[in-house]
């Protein structure tokens, strides 16, 4: 094989971008084959484009014409069209989140298992972006020592009434599992524990409608506590503008600041602690110095992780986004959810069935006020 073709299922706004990407040639050795949604208006756009298009995933797998699918579908769906696609063989390269919660996740990866041969990844587009790349080879390598304290601020996720509106699924438990910790926030739960790892526990505080007439989540805050003691808060809502996006990750050797796309990295000239144990005085710091990165944005981030994929099964490049670490963020959202309803601190890992226990009960409650 030296050309992967794609079905795409599911074509709702992120599907397209899929779909533009590969017909627009920005996918090396990838060609969109075909795809499927259940809207027959969508269907018949994208055949007047060229594309075979089906009713669903089952019939576009049984004609045998791709080698991968990209799911973009509800949350909900995300679990089971994943698992009939690793039966008929099919590599998978999936929208986020994996699955509504952690207990399908861990279906589906059980099943990825018994396919080894099946490559599959997740599309957390946010780790192909320089400025994110080089957060983590910073903390990776030591520059800033120590994790002392994690602070992302990302309230520049606004979503207005009409958005809400534009599908009957979002936003509700029945459907789509969660607000805006499983939507949007997902992008930066998985960056935030790819650059510093997971934390130990979290305590969450979440309000649920408070911005918007829907059943979930539209305003976070929540605290991390790692295991060497490091602490964090993560604060998120798709009701505040204009917004904040500042992310700030201090450790015993300086700290760094991520904010209107400007990476300021301080450097303490010795580390922290050591300076405070032998300092003589009471009100010295360590020298510092300061340096501003500059990075491009990535043109075409989702992209990107295509291209990764194409190149994973053609020639055994390694993921950037492996399927498997694809529960990482969703299992923090869960964690933060169930933490808020439950008022408690929630230790990780998490016992999945707890929160699928506790959405269950969410979805009767909100059937049930139908």
């Amino acid at each position: 094989m030296d050309t992967v073709r794609f079905g795409i299922i599911g074509m709702g706004n992120i599907g397209a971008v899929h779909a533009e990407n590969l017909l627009g040639g920005r996918v090396a050795r990838g060609e969109l084959a075909a795809m499927a949604s259940s809207s027959p208006d969508k269907r018949e756009v994208w055949r007047q484009r060229g594309v075979q298009v089906f009713a669903d995933l089952g019939q576009l797998l049984q004609s045998r014409t791709v080698d991968a699918v990209i799911i973009a579908t509800p949350h909900w769906q995300h679990p089971e069209l994943g698992l009939a696609a690793f039966a008929a063989g099919a590599h998978v390269l999936m929208e986020k989140p994996i699955a509504a919660h952690k207990a399908d996740a861990e279906k589906l990866l059980a099943a990825h298992r018994a396919n080894p041969k099946i490559i599959f990844g997740c599309m957390y587009q946010m780790r192909v972006e320089p400025r994110f790349q080089k957060i983590r080879a910073l903390i990776q390598a030591g520059e800033l020592g120590q994790l002392v304290r994690v602070n992302w601020i990302n309230t520049d996720w606004f979503r207005t009434a009409a958005y809400y509106a534009s599908g009957g699924w979002r936003a509700t438990w029945a459907e789509e599992g969660g607000g805006v910790l499983l939507n949007q926030c997902l992008h930066n739960l998985d960056t935030l524990q790819w650059i510093c790892g997971m934390p130990a526990c979290v305590r969450g505080f979440c309000q649920l409608g408070r911005f918007h007439d829907i059943q979930t989540e539209d305003s976070v805050t929540a605290y991390l506590e790692w295991a060497n003691g490091a602490t964090g808060v993560f604060v998120s809502s798709t009701g505040e503008a204009p917004g904040t996006n500042r992310l700030e990750i201090a450790g015993t050797l300086g700290k760094l600041v991520l904010e209107n796309d400007r990476l300021v990295v301080t450097r303490n000239e010795t580390d922290m602690i050591g300076f405070s144990q032998a300092a003589t005085q009471g009100f010295v710091k360590p020298e510092t110095r300061t340096e501003e990165i500059v990075l491009e944005k990535s043109a075409h981030p989702h992209a990107a992780i295509t291209q990764n994929f194409v190149n994973a099964i053609l020639d055994g490049e390694p993921l950037i986004a492996p399927g498997d670490e694809g529960v990482h963020a969703l299992e923090l959202a869960n964690a933060i959810t169930l933490s808020s309803l439950q008022n408690e601190t929630v230790a990780l890992p998490m016992d999945g069935s707890r929160w699928e226990k506790k959405l269950r009960e969410l979805m009767a409650q909100s059937a049930a006020q139908q």
